[in-house]
């Protein structure tokens, strides 16, 4: 499908592209309390969304926000899988700091209560949530921090008065609704959380898109990724070879057939994120909020599309550590339009950036540090390393950590302390090339292995002292 047919077939997309020439003509800022739109996609990778050079993907709506907006090149997850990552997107700490991830006990009402929907809420605004939730908290909780709370679930495609809905549509129709039913003389801040582009697990098709997607990539061939060959898998150790990373890629990718369809449904989940995502932009507009509301997209985590022989996420490679993210804010100047940033950015940035941008102050206990400060000036000082972990102690996927600098990345598993993995990130992006038993790379095995340990100290004695 030509791009041109594409925005057409979105059905009024082309209008919401033009939001922000809109928003520009204002003589003057808006001094009032920012609205504020978060969006969470879940499992989209880094390089699913055009602005990020895929040649392939549609999603108009998405790079028109990071043209109009500042898309951070280098954004990450802290702890690549869904529970884990949203309770440190709400609260701004690290897993072991908040201590939540599947088969963990509820999050507290005292950890949550400072959470940036519990304090958008207690200062003023008005807010809500529809979709994904991803967590689970102790009583009352919720309450605290929303006022509208809609949770969805599967399948993807349900009744809705009679009619049949994709839960993506679903979703925009919760969130036009919280538009339009909100309180006006309060700022608001939607948390929209989508299931797409998660795949069905229980299903052998695993990907369910919006009717209106259904012949989106219908004639391109998808290339596969550069470590998709046989011997990446074979190289690794046998604790690798038979995680659910592997079990997963059987189910999707063991062919090159349904590669293809697996890939191609993938994207058409995506594309009809964005759809849902213009249907916002154009009500902004009628209501004429669009000048003061800030649009925020991230993923949970990233996503293995066929890398290493794997499908999924959790573990520390790019594809699974590695995610989109957009900041439109129709109050910056013009000269910081349509800047990309390069230093790195973490799901657990979002709530203290959140707060900076509504004015507010950020608490101390959060470990994220809020990116506002990089959107006016992207050569202020920022961190330089990124510290992630997966904690779950699940028996087909290992508990890992890792760190990355600028140039390299490392990875041991806790429980495989016999493995281990180093990157040189500037000569080999896609990580094709472990170095860890190089001898000479044995000094900065042994530097990034102890700068490892520091890091994970210092979020677990950050995380007691909270």
């Amino acid at each position: 499908m030509k791009r041109r047919e594409f925005v057409k077939t979105l059905g009024g997309c082309a209008a919401a592209l033009a939001v922000t020439d809109c928003a520009r003509r204002k003589d003057k800022p808006d001094s009032s309390p920012p609205n504020i739109i978060l969006i969470v996609t879940d499992d989209q990778r880094h390089d699913a969304v055009g602005c990020a050079g895929n040649p392939i993907i549609h999603t108009p709506v998405m790079d028109n926000l990071a043209a109009r907006g500042i898309r951070f090149e280098h954004a990450f997850v802290t702890t690549p899988i869904c529970a884990a990552s949203r309770a440190s997107i709400f609260t701004g700490l690290y897993e072991r700091a908040h201590g939540y991830t599947f088969t963990k006990p509820p999050l507290s009402s005292t950890l949550m209560d400072s959470s940036y929907p519990a304090i958008l809420r207690q200062s003023g605004y008005h807010t809500g949530f529809v979709g994904k939730f991803g967590i689970e908290v102790e009583d009352g909780v919720i309450g605290a921090m929303f006022d509208r709370f809609h949770s969805t679930a599967y399948p993807y495609f349900q009744e809705v008065d009679g009619k049949k809905r994709h839960l993506t549509d679903i979703h925009g129709d919760l969130a036009l609704a919280f538009l339009r039913k909100r309180p006006h003389n309060q700022p608001f801040c939607l948390s929209l959380s989508f299931w797409a582009p998660h795949a069905d697990d229980g299903s052998t098709q695993q990907y369910f898109w919006p009717d209106v997607c259904s012949e989106m990539y219908r004639d391109v061939v998808i290339p596969p990724p550069p470590t998709s060959e046989p011997e990446f898998f074979e190289a690794l150790p046998d604790f690798l070879k038979n995680s659910l990373n592997r079990v997963r890629w059987f189910w999707r990718f063991d062919t090159p057939e349904k590669y293809q369809a697996m890939v191609k449904g993938y994207y058409r989940m995506i594309s009809g994120i964005d759809r849902v995502i213009g249907w916002l932009r154009e009500e902004l507009v009628r209501q004429s909020i669009e000048h003061n509301t800030i649009i925020i997209l991230i993923s949970d985590n990233g996503y293995f599309l066929g890398e290493r022989g794997f499908a999924g996420k959790w573990l520390m490679h790019e594809p699974s550590i590695r995610v989109p993210l957009i900041i439109y804010d129709p109050r910056i100047p013009q000269e910081f339009v349509g800047r990309i940033i390069t230093k790195p950015a973490l799901n657990l940035d979002l709530a203290p950036s959140l707060l900076d941008l509504a004015s507010l102050p950020v608490p101390k206990k959060m470990q994220g540090r809020s990116l506002a400060p990089l959107m006016r000036d992207r050569n202020q000082p920022f961190r330089t390393e990124v510290f992630c972990e997966h904690l779950w102690d699940h028996p087909q996927i290992p508990q890992t950590e890792g760190i990355r600098t600028d140039g390299w990345k490392y990875i041991r598993y806790i429980k495989h302390p016999e493995y281990e993995e180093v990157y040189n990130l500037t000569d080999d992006p896609n990580e094709s090339q472990n170095l860890a038993s190089d001898p000479g790379q044995s000094l900065r095995l042994q530097n990034l292995r102890q700068r490892c340990r520091e890091l994970a100290d210092s979020a677990r004695h950050q995380g007691k002292e909270k």
